[in-house]
Order: C-alpha cells, then sequence, then structure tokens
C-alpha cells in the first residue's frame, strides 16, 4: 500500500496468481461514496478491465485501441495486446475520455487504419504516428500531464482523420457522376 498526496493505492495479487488488482483512492476514501479506479489486470486470458467510480457514478471499460495496436503491429517483431503503450492508453481512455468521444473513435479509426494500410509508405506512418503521437502521449500520462495527452491525441485523430479518411471520400465522391 503506498500514499501520494493523501491518494492510496493498493495493490493485491488474485490468490490464484494469475493477475492483480490495483486500486487507486481519492483522499476522500474514507467515506461513502468516494472516487476511485480500479484496474482489473488478468495475466492468463492476457486482459484487464477498469472501474472508475466519480462522484457516485461506476463506468467499466476495456478492449480495442485501433490505431496503437496498428502500429505495434507494424512495428514489433511479435505483436503484444498486452504491451506497456496499449495498456496506458487504455487505461487513460476508460478513464479520462468521453463515452462520445470513444464512440467516435471506434467509427473514424478503423477507416484510418484501413487507408494507412493502403499506402506505400505505410511503415513510415506509422513510425511516425508511434514517435509523434503515441509515445509523447503515453510519456505525459506517466508524468500525470493528461491535459496534454488528452490534447495531443484528440487534435492527433482529427489530423489523421482529415489527412486519411476525408481525402478517401473526397475520392469517392470524384468517382460519383455528377447528379
Amino acid at each position: 500500500m503506498g500514499k501520494k498526496d493523501d491518494k492510496e493505492i493498493r495493490v493485491k495479487e488474485y490468490s490464484s496468481g494469475n493477475g492483480a488488482k490495483i486500486d487507486l483512492y481519492s483522499p476522500s476514501a474514507k467515506k461513502d461514496p468516494h472516487d476511485s479506479i480500479h484496474i482489473k489486470v488478468d495475466t492468463e486470458k492476457k486482459s484487464f478491465e477498469t472501474i472508475t467510480k466519480i462522484d457516485g457514478q461506476k463506468e467499466t471499460g476495456s478492449g480495442s485501441c485501433y490505431l496503437t495496436s496498428a502500429c505495434m503491429r507494424h512495428l514489433q517483431e511479435e505483436f503484444d495486446d498486452d504491451c506497456h503503450e496499449l495498456f496506458i492508453l487504455r487505461w487513460f481512455r476508460d478513464t479520462f475520455v468521453t463515452k462520445s468521444e470513444i464512440n467516435y473513435y471506434y467509427e473514424i479509426a478503423p477507416r484510418i487504419v484501413e487507408q494507412i494500410e493502403q499506402a506505400d509508405n505505410c511503415e513510415e506512418i506509422y513510425e511516425y504516428i508511434y514517435k509523434n503521437i503515441i509515445m509523447p502521449c503515453v510519456k505525459a500520462i506517466e508524468f500525470g500531464d493528461f491535459k496534454f495527452a488528452y490534447n495531443r491525441y484528440k487534435s492527433s485523430i482529427l489530423c489523421l482523420e482529415e489527412e486519411f479518411v476525408c481525402k478517401e471520400d473526397e475520392h469517392v465522391k470524384t468517382l460519383l457522376p455528377n447528379i
């Protein structure tokens, strides 16, 4: 158990030995309701789940991180869905990003990845995204600069959407006959 600025952090290993639970509590944890974040990591299933409780509201999350997953598949010799970058960004997404923004991301990110995959220089694009978007966001999250990470990732997704998806849509429009 550790404390920093009156926030309490608890790490418990599962009795089965197949993972751990990390609990982060707000300074007001002694009263109910209190704010907390719980991260359940299952090493056997290679999965995790976050449970966030803020102002009496509970949200759970886990799942895909399309763009980062695509980058990691291209940059790692053997893709690991539990790599550090994906773990950090999924936690951040599940903790700080609104459901409507997540839904929008799930709608647009696969289209961005699809277009990048078709590019002749997709390896260079993924390397650029990794060095200039993913790693700066991961580092910012690790240092607690959540505002920077949020703004950087959100603006980057919007730029990538404009670069890859809007161009795709324009290309489709030029193929359609004028009506």
